[in-house]
């Protein structure tokens, strides 16, 4: 008889398998009642090591000893026409088959079922907070994301230092990233606050705890000449597990088919089933030209770096240039054109509200809308999801500033999902009356977006327009702890006020502010909605003073303060620009006092709010008593 026959007739695999089933069964059931009260992770780590360390003990026990009759003895002593294998193994048999429902009854149960208070957080569920900061009066205040498992990509580290190694790196990282966003199982931390923690050394716990993600990936890639190494993996934050992990050793001309079979292996470790359409979408998010998505990367630097400082249309200027050469080399990247357009759309409202960098003259009003226009086209023409196209459709409406359906269109983004959405749907939703649709988007936008501080700004703002002003303190002050920002912080003030918490908004001002111009504001609306004249027109007097003053705060000056007169001259001014109308929606959400001035004044916003459908006036979510109207 062979050696592996009589393995087979001393029942040595089945004891393995009962063996190996029984463990796993035990592991599971000390993992569970471990996360009750809160052990550490060597326990549970330990007792796996204890289990395997035993298997082989368990093969030799099986192959010197048997079972009999008269209790278990050395297997050479039991004469073989004697020997219960047989039987035993039957029974063994039996045993495997129970052990086997009871195992898929468990990963059932673990899978569909959420026991609470568990130690581990659930990924199928993510705040809208940081988990460090919940506590049980805040505990409603989440966004439920079912079935899916969350999960944020940090910045692969450049391990050479070639001129454009560093770009190179973010570039891989935002293609695996983009690809991962396709997946509606997953929710993927955006770019702007997974690169927060860009070139930081922080433990993977903590950034998971702050980005609100139960899984982080992280990898490193280094260049020479033609080759390349890129090592990633996928760590569990709970327990800092690895998931998956690998390295890649190719020429740089392989790297789409790197960071491709990348976020594949991911997207499967996190038992997601990839079929054709889903690789498909994956494929389709990422730029798919090196050079291209380095090029890019440097635009998206300086992009950013321009909306954090002055001279924003300067700079957007320089960032245009690196677009260009994207679009050139991958002219149906739809990501591009959004970002291009940016310094049209901002030559225009910033020359709508008089201020000196934007464009006046109808010839340059003109060749900007002109290149606005075909940049949104492109946009639309080339959207790579439904969603996307939508969002699109929706921000081309509005600055062509042909509104008419606009309130369907409101409708369709607030019955959407996901971390994607217009430029413009602060502009046409919050003063119209759909601050209450638009709230759970709000909401899950800082999820998707933790670090970001424009998407707090935006939460804040909406539960202000929702008139919830307590819930919009909560969250302002949650998001200045995660992504501090001066107009965050403005907001913050204005949901004070909104409950005439005066003195409280006064202390953010004084002690928080370093921009005259957005100090000299905010004092501005306190005095207004205290109904303090004397002092309106001493900050109105400082105002006429400041270098910065444009139509843009006049108008709400003017508004807060009741000097109705004063704001239709104003409105009349913005409203007689090609982008007037644009920007006089702009007023209105930073205003939150309702018509800040009168449709009679400002005749072409009014035709564009007459055929929109959508309602005026707009209510006003902060009262203030100097203005009548």
């Amino acid at each position: 008889m062979s050696f592996f026959n009589e393995l087979k007739r001393r029942n040595v695999f089945r004891v393995g398998i009962a063996y190996a089933l029984i463990s796993w069964v035990l592991l599971q059931a000390a993992d569970f009642a471990f996360d009750l009260i809160g052990a550490p992770n060597w326990v549970i780590q330990a007792l796996f090591l204890l289990f395997i360390l035993g298997l082989p003990g368990v093969l030799i026990f099986a192959w010197v000893f048997e079972m009999t009759p008269d209790g278990i003895k050395r297997e050479k002593k039991i004469d073989p026409n004697q020997s219960l294998t047989p039987q035993t193994g039957r029974k063994l048999d039996r045993a495997i088959i129970v052990l086997l429902t009871l195992a898929v009854a468990l990963l059932l149960v673990e899978r569909f079922v959420n026991f609470p208070g568990a130690g581990e957080a659930d990924p199928n569920v993510v705040t809208a907070q940081s988990p460090q900061s919940v506590v049980p009066e805040t505990a409603t205040y989440k966004v439920e994301t079912s079935a899916r498992q969350s999960v944020a990509v940090l910045p692969f580290v450049a391990m050479s230092n070639g001129p454009d190694d560093g770009y190179f790196a973010d570039g891989l990282t935002e293609e695996i990233l983009n690809s991962l966003a396709q997946l509606p199982e997953l929710l993927v931390t955006a770019r702007t606050s997974a690169f927060t923690f860009k070139d930081q050394d922080v433990p993977v716990q903590e950034i998971a705890a702050r980005l609100g993600v139960a899984n982080i990936v992280e990898g490193s890639v280094r260049r020479s000449g033609d080759r390349l190494r890129v090592t990633a993996q996928l760590i569990r934050a709970s327990d800092g597990f690895h998931l998956w992990s690998n390295n890649y050793d190719s020429s740089s001309t392989d790297t789409i088919a790197v960071q491709e079979d990348i976020a594949e292996k991911i997207a499967s470790a996190m038992n997601v089933v990839l079929d054709d359409q889903k690789r498909e979408a994956m494929r389709l998010a990422g730029l798919r030209n090196v050079e291209a998505f380095v090029a890019m990367q440097k635009g998206v630097e300086r992009w950013d770096f321009a909306h954090n400082g002055d001279d924003i249309v300067k700079k957007l200027a320089e960032a245009n240039r690196y677009f260009d050469q994207v679009l050139e080399m991958v002219p149906d990247y739809a990501l591009a054109y959004q970002y291009h357009s940016d310094f049209y759309i901002h030559q225009l409202i910033d020359g709508a509200n008089g201020l000196s960098d934007g464009v006046t003259d109808p010839a340059g009003v003109k060749e900007a809308m002109t290149a606005a226009l075909a940049d949104y086209e492109q946009v639309l023409r080339h959207a790579r999801t439904s969603q996307e196209r939508n969002n699109a459709e929706l921000d081309l409406a509005y600055i062509t500033g042909e509104w008419h359906g606009m309130p369907a269109r409101i409708e369709q983004f607030a019955a959407a999902r996901g971390c994607s959405q217009p430029n413009w749907i602060e502009n046409v939703a919050l003063p119209f009356g759909y601050s209450h649709l638009t709230e759970l988007r709000a909401r899950e936008f800082t999820v998707c977006d933790p670090m970001s501080s424009s998407t707090w700004r935006s939460d804040v703002r909406t539960l202000i327009w929702n008139e919830d002003p307590a819930a919009a303190i909560e969250s302002g002050k949650k998001g200045l702890d995660l992504a501090p920002g001066d107009w965050l912080r403005f907001q913050l003030v204005s949901g004070l006020v909104a409950l005439k918490r005066f003195e409280e908004a006064d202390s953010e001002i004084s002690a928080r502010f370093q921009d005259e111009m957005i100090s000299l504001s905010g004092r501005m609306m306190i005095a207004a909605a205290r109904g303090d004249g004397e002092q309106v027109d001493l900050l109105f007097e400082q105002f006429g003073q400041n270098p910065d003053a444009n139509d843009f705060w006049e108008l709400n000056y003017a508004a807060w303060a009741g000097d109705r007169a004063r704001a239709n001259a104003v409105a009349a001014r913005i409203d007689g620009h090609a982008f007037g109308s644009q920007a006089l929606t702009t007023v209105l959400i930073w205003c939150l006092c309702g018509p800040a001035f009168d449709l009679e004044a400002t005749p072409n916003f009014a035709a564009n709010i007459r055929h929109s459908g959508l309602v005026w006036p707009p209510v006003s979510p902060v009262e203030f008593p100097l203005k009548n109207w």
